[in-house]
């Protein structure tokens, strides 16, 4: 499983959603100008990449269904 392309793709997609996410939740707690400057577009990029995890997390599990 581990040199299953789409599984390492599977895997990056959702260690981006986390690091965005940490980021956001990092920029919510300090607050300041970067909260004000980034908080809503960090968001709107969190969104985006759990779309595609999710896309491609279904590919993995149609994929490997058969």
């Amino acid at each position: 499983m581990l040199k299953d392309p789409l599984f390492i793709i599977m895997v990056v997609a959702m260690l981006s959603v986390v690091g965005i996410l940490l980021t956001g939740i990092g920029g919510f707690a300090k607050g300041g100008e970067f909260n004000r400057k980034h908080a809503n577009r960090l968001m709107r990029y969190r969104i985006y990449a759990q779309f595609v995890a999710v896309l491609v997390i279904l590919a993995v599990v149609y994929l490997s269904r058969g």
